[in-house]
């Protein structure tokens, strides 16, 4: 069974969903609190406990998947690195093969 927020945001199969709503409800609190602190006003603590939790779940929600995306990109690479080492391993386009004076002389 799958929790879905706001009816259309699956928390357990996207990725970052659920890292971001958790961050975003402990930054709710934070922010609620701390401004109710400072004020002793409880509707307008609770406006900006609401503010807080927005701010703070799309900024770790765009954090999140941005890092996401360099990772991606990143075994990619190793992914298609470690394909072209076994298709060049051993033949004359290897990169790390040493070239000796016979192989120098016919190229």
């Amino acid at each position: 069974q799958s929790f879905k927020l706001l009816g259309f945001l699956d928390v357990q199969s996207v990725p970052c969903a659920r890292e971001s709503v958790l961050y975003g409800s402990l930054g709710s609190f934070v922010v609620g609190l701390g401004y109710f602190l400072a004020t002793s006003r409880v509707r307008r603590s609770c406006d900006f406990a609401v503010g807080g939790f927005i701010c703070t779940m799309l900024g770790y929600w765009v954090y999140c998947r941005y890092n996401l995306a360099q990772q991606r990109i990143r075994q990619r690479m190793i992914k298609e690195g470690m394909r072209n080492k076994i298709v060049f391993e051993g033949s004359s386009f290897d990169p790390e093969r040493k070239q000796t004076g016979n192989e120098r002389s016919d190229s």
